[in-house]
């Protein structure tokens, strides 16, 4: 045993902590894919995203005091703080777009953006098996797998967005094309932030492999 390996906390706070947020990741996507698809009962649809939401500021809120109470850490505390604040983009803009498209009284959804959630949703499950596989970092290539896919997910949310604002502007209601197209950006950059948090976890992999 290496003189890091003894002194690293022998509890796993902080994998447990970012294994809980990736699963929030998940579950607000997934909700996100349920409103997208069946646009009723909208508000009570954005209220259980937004209580995900909250659950996420709070972990992040723990990771944070949790890293200014520990002097040695699993990750290096840039690694942890990097990873929460990334983790915590990709919550937020679901978070977001759920709210704009409840704000915004849009009469339903798109195939646009059913598209987008589902690219978010697909991206979140990889992040909590990369994520996952940081706590004991055996088999750096599966967290890359993980991470190549999430960045290929984000090249496809590019391709849907640029149809989806192609399509909008074929349109002559100016103010529909604002709503619609603040949304579609929105579940891109929630995308790119999925994105952000695996170009964090790769770096992770290849640093401690």
């Amino acid at each position: 045993m290496g003189i890091k390996e003894f002194l690293l906390p022998k509890d796993a706070i902080f994998s447990d902590l970012f294994e809980r947020q990736a699963g929030l990741l998940k579950e607000a996507a997934l909700q996100l894919v349920f409103m997208t698809e069946d646009f009723t009962n909208v508000n009570e649809k954005r209220h259980a995203i937004e209580k995900l939401e909250q659950k996420g500021d709070q972990i992040t809120h723990d990771i944070y005091e949790q890293l200014n109470r520990t002097f040695i850490t699993p990750l290096d505390p840039e690694e942890i703080s990097h990873l929460a604040s990334t983790l915590d983009n990709v919550l937020d803009y679901i978070d977001d777009s759920a709210e704009k498209m409840f704000l915004y009284t849009i009469a339903n959804t798109n195939s646009h953006m059913i598209e987008l959630a589902k690219l978010i949703h697909m991206s979140t499950i990889e992040i909590e098996s990369a994520v996952k596989h940081i706590r004991s970092i055996k088999d750096p290539r599966y967290i890359e797998e993980r991470c190549i896919e999430v960045n290929r997910l984000e090249n496809l949310a590019d391709d849907v967005l640029a149809n989806a604002v192609t399509d909008l502007f074929k349109t002559n209601d100016a103010i529909t094309i604002i709503k619609l197209k603040d949304i579609y950006e929105n579940l891109e950059i929630a995308t790119d932030y999925c994105e952000d948090v695996a170009n964090v976890l790769s770096n992770i992999a290849i640093r401690h492999s």
